[in-house]
Parts: structure tokens; sequence; C-alpha cells
């Protein structure tokens, strides 16, 4: 499991101080993108409410 973690955050970018604070970094940041992620699907299921799914040319 630990070396998933280094590959995750490593992937989140650079590396920030000791591996401690580093750790404690890739937390929030790892916290950041999931927000990131959870917007983007709201944005999207907004898009369909509004617009339903000829916004995306299916059913048509």
């Amino acid at each position: 499991m630990k070396k998933w973690w280094r590959l995750w955050a490593k992937s989140l970018g650079e590396k920030v101080g000791a591996d401690y604070d580093a750790d404690k970094i890739a937390v929030i940041r790892t916290f950041w993108w999931l927000l990131h992620v959870a917007t983007c699907i709201f944005i999207i299921l907004n898009a369909i409410a509004n617009h339903g799914w000829h916004l995306f040319g299916i059913g048509e």
C-alpha cells in the first residue's frame, strides 16, 4: 500500500519538505483533486438536467 501511496503522491506533483510534511501535502492535494473531479461531475449533470441528452448528440 505504501508503494501505491508514494506513486499517487508523486503523480500529484513535486515533493515538498520532509517525508512527513510531503505526506500531509499529498493528502491536501488529493482532497483538492477529488474536489475538482466532483465539481466536473456536477457541472456535467447540471448540463444534462438543463439541456437533456441532446446536448451530447444522443437520441437525435
